[in-house]
């Protein structure tokens, strides 16, 4: 277990959890917003994508009260990408994430699950800010960051390709 928060609880991802990442990334529902309805998941390409031993992504299922839900994920900032968005020499993590199951979007979870994993990263991980990029479209995410405390900083013209169409997308922190 990485955290838990009231009856949420983050974890790694391991092996078994290869069907749920299947069943979550061919929802379409699910990939609206997250990797594009033309881009749906089967277990071969979910073991090749999520399960790469030299990735330096923090892959994590998310439960609650006991049921998996969704999937976190967390990753320093490369020098490259803190250039981009206009960062010096903080320690800066990022992270993207979805609720996979539809009966629990709607209730909250997603703010607790947000605002948890940005206070144990500046907590554990001491860093000095967590930023994330979703498109502008994603007016339901968006309203969870901000809910979680996260600012939109700087929007990212044409930023994400997505569904055969590069969208813009804000580049949203959360600092101490």
């Amino acid at each position: 277990m990485l955290f838990q928060n009231k009856n949420l609880l983050v974890r790694k991802l391991e092996q078994k959890d290869s069907p749920l990442l299947a069943k979550w990334l061919s929802d379409p529902r699910v990939l609206e917003f997250y990797e594009g309805r033309d881009n749906p998941f089967d277990q071969d390409k979910v073991k090749k994508e999520f399960y790469d031993p030299n990735d330096y992504v923090n892959k994590c299922i998310v439960a609650f009260e006991g049921s998996e839900i969704g999937y976190i994920q967390f990753y320093l900032l490369e020098e490259d990408t803190k250039r981009e968005y206009g960062y010096g020499d903080e320690v800066i993590y990022g992270i993207d994430q979805f609720i996979g199951e539809a009966a629990y979007w709607n209730k909250g979870l997603g703010t607790l699950l947000v605002t948890s994993m940005a206070n144990f990263l500046l907590v554990q991980k001491k860093a000095d800010l967590v930023v994330m990029d979703p498109q502008i479209r994603n007016a339901r995410a968006i309203k969870c960051y901000e809910k979680s405390g996260f600012k939109k900083v700087k929007l990212l013209p044409k930023h994400e390709l997505h569904e055969g169409e590069y969208r813009d997308c804000w580049l949203m922190e959360y600092r101490k």
